[in-house]
C-alpha cells in the first residue's frame, strides 16, 4: 500500500515560490516521495509549482495530517539560519526565534519600521527590505510600518544632533512616497498572495493622550534602563546632549511593537544594529504589560548596518544619498553605483543584497582569483540583481540601455529616452534645427563644446575617435542629416570613450 501511495512532486521554477538556496537533505515518510530531475545542477534551489494539483487522500485523516506536516516542513526553511549564513544576522533577543522559524505550523508575522524623513527610501533602508523579503520567501507574513508619528520626534540612534522638525504637509508627502515605493518593490518581487502590509503608526498615536500614555506605558519603563541604551549614552555624553523629546523615542517605538503584537499578531521586529535598544524596549514592554501566555513571545532581530570594508557607510555618492525611487535617482545611476563597488566589497554585497544562491556567489569569488577573469564581472552581476529587485525588469532594461549609450561603438540602437537617461551625467547644449541640419560634424563638435578647435576635431576624426550617436565617423565631409537626429530631438557626440556632449534640438 505504501508503494501504491507514493507520489512524485514535479518541480518548476516560478520566482515567487523560491525556497532555499543551500544544500539540504530530505527525510520523508514512505507515503510521500520527492523526485528531482537528476540532470539539475547540484545544490540548485528547489521550487514547487503553484499549479500542482492537490494530492488525493489515500490515508486516514491522521495519516493525511502527518503527510501535510511533512510537506509543510519541506516548504519552510529556517529564515534565521538563512540570514546568518548570508551575513544578515547581528543579534537575536532570544534563540527561541530560530526554533519558531523552523516550526512548519508556525507562521511568524514580522515588521520593520521606516520613518518618513524623506520622500524616498534610500540605500540604508534596503537591508530592511531584503530581510523582510527573506521572511516572506520562507512563508512568513511581512509588515512595513511607516513612522508617521515617530518621525515627528526623530530617532536619535546614530545621530549626533537632533533631527530637524518636519511640517505636517511634508510628513504626509513623504509617507505617501515611501508607501508607494514599498508597495512597488514588494509587488514586483513577491507572490501577491503573500504581499506586504503597509501601516502607519500615526493611526494609533493621533488619539493617544499624554496622561493615558504615562499611565499605561510610562509607569513600566525604568529610567535607568533607558539611559543605559547605547544610543542614549552617547548623546548624553556629547556637548549637544539630548532633549526629552528624543529621549522618549524608544518608548514610542516600543509601544508600536506592543500595539502590533496585541492587535495585529505581529511577533517579530527587525531593524539595523543601531535599533537594538528600541527593539528591546518593545519586547520588555510586551513582557511587562501584556504578559503573554501559552508560549507566545515577542522576538527581536537585528542585521548589520550597510558598511564598506573600510568601515564607512555604503550608500552615499558625491551627489548625496543613493535613493530607491526612480524619480530621485535614475535606474541608470543606481546601476552604475553598484557597478563601481570595489572588489573588496562585491562578494559580501552579493551575499547580503541579492537572493543569488550562495554556491553561485562562491563560484564568482573563485573566478575573481583565476587568470583571465574579466574585471567587473562580479560587479555587473551585483548591479543587475539589485537594480532588478529595486526597479524591476523595465528599470534594469533602462539602465542597461543607458549604459550601452555611453559606450562608443555599441550596436544598441539609441532612442531619445535612452539618451535623456544619461543627460544628468553628460554635458549638453541646445541648438536650433536649422543650425544643426547640414552642418559639418567637425563644425558641430566645436559649436557643441565637445572639442576646442576644428583642427583637433579633424585630427581625432582621422584617428578614428569621433562618434555620432555611438557610430564612428570616418569621413571629414560628414554633415548632419535629418535621419541623424534621434527621434527628431537629440544627437549624441563622443570624442573617444569618455568625452560626450548631448545636443538637444530646439
Amino acid at each position: 500500500m505504501a508503494a501504491a501511495a507514493a507520489r512524485t512532486v514535479i518541480c518548476s521554477t516560478p520566482s515567487h515560490l523560491k525556497l532555499w538556496s543551500s544544500p539540504f537533505s530530505l527525510s520523508l515518510s514512505p507515503k510521500f516521495t520527492l523526485s528531482l530531475n537528476p540532470n539539475l545542477p547540484k545544490n540548485r534551489p528547489i521550487f514547487f509549482s503553484s499549479s500542482l494539483p492537490p494530492v488525493r487522500s489515500l490515508h486516514s485523516p491522521t495519516q493525511q495530517a502527518s503527510t501535510t506536516r511533512t510537506h509543510d516542513a519541506i516548504r519552510r526553511p529556517n529564515v534565521v539560519d538563512i540570514l546568518e549564513e548570508r551575513g544578515l544576522l547581528e543579534s537575536l533577543t532570544s534563540d527561541n526565534l530560530r526554533s519558531a522559524s523552523s516550526t512548519s505550523n508556525s507562521t511568524l508575522k514580522v515588521y520593520c519600521g521606516f520613518d518618513p524623513t524623506a520622500e524616498s527610501l534610500h540605500l540604508g533602508n534596503l537591508l530592511g527590505i531584503i530581510v523582510l523579503s527573506w521572511f516572506q520567501r520562507c512563508g512568513h507574513k511581512a509588515v512595513a510600518l511607516i513612522g508617521g508619528a515617530t518621525a515627528r520626534i526623530g530617532d536619535p540612534s546614530g545621530k549626533s544632533l537632533e533631527r530637524p522638525e518636519l511640517d505636517v504637509d511634508t510628513l504626509e508627502k513623504n509617507t505617501l512616497g515611501i508607501t508607494n515605493a514599498l508597495t512597488r518593490i514588494f509587488n514586483m518581487n513577491m507572490n501577491l498572495n503573500n504581499s506586504i502590509v503597509v501601516m502607519n503608526n500615526y493611526d494609533w498615536w493621533k488619539e493617544f493622550r499624554l496622561l493615558d500614555f504615562l499611565k499605561q506605558v510610562g509607569r513600566y519603563a525604568r529610567v535607568g534602563t533607558m539611559i543605559a541604551k547605547e544610543s542614549v549614552k552617547k548623546r548624553l555624553e556629547s556637548e549637544q546632549g539630548m532633549s526629552y523629546t528624543e529621549f522618549s523615542y524608544q518608548l514610542l517605538q516600543g509601544y508600536d511593537f506592543l500595539y502590533l503584537f496585541k492587535n495585529e499578531g505581529v511577533n517579530v521586529q527587525i531593524g539595523g544594529s543601531d535599533q537594538w535598544g528600541n527593539i528591546t524596549a518593545g519586547t520588555e514592554l510586551i513582557r511587562k504589560i501584556l504578559q503573554p501566555q501559552d508560549g507566545a513571545e515577542a522576538h527581536g532581530l537585528t542585521f548589520p548596518l550597510l558598511l564598506k570594508s573600510d568601515g564607512t557607510k555604503f550608500g552615499k555618492s558625491e551627489d548625496g544619498a543613493i535613493w530607491l525611487s526612480p524619480s530621485f535617482l535614475s535606474p541608470y545611476k543606481f546601476y552604475q553605483y553598484f557597478f563601481s563597488v570595489p572588489d573588496a566589497d562585491v562578494i559580501r554585497f552579493l551575499r547580503i543584497l541579492t537572493f543569488l544562491d550562495l554556491d553561485e556567489i562562491d563560484e564568482l569569488e573563485k573566478e575573481m582569483k583565476r587568470p583571465g577573469y574579466v574585471p567587473n564581472t562580479a560587479q555587473r552581476r551585483l548591479a543587475e540583481e539589485v537594480t532588478r529587485f529595486v526597479h524591476g525588469e523595465d528599470g534594469l532594461s533602462e539602465a542597461l540601455k543607458a549604459t550601452e549609450a555611453l559606450r562608443p561603438g555599441a550596436e544598441t540602437k539609441l532612442d531619445w529616452k535612452t539618451i535623456e537617461g544619461i543627460a544628468e551625467d553628460v554635458p549638453s547644449c541646445s541648438l536650433a534645427y536649422d543650425q544643426v541640419l547640414n552642418l559639418s560634424l567637425v563644425d558641430l563638435s566645436v559649436s557643441a563644446g565637445l572639442l576646442e578647435s576644428k583642427s583637433s576635431a579633424r585630427r581625432l576624426l582621422k584617428q578614428g575617435g569621433l562618434y555620432l550617436n555611438n557610430c564612428r565617423v570616418d569621413t571629414e565631409n560628414k554633415r548632419i542629416e535629418p535621419e541623424d537626429i534621434v527621434d527628431g530631438k537629440v544627437l549624441l557626440l563622443s570624442a573617444g570613450k569618455k568625452n560626450k556632449v548631448i545636443v538637444r534640438i530646439s
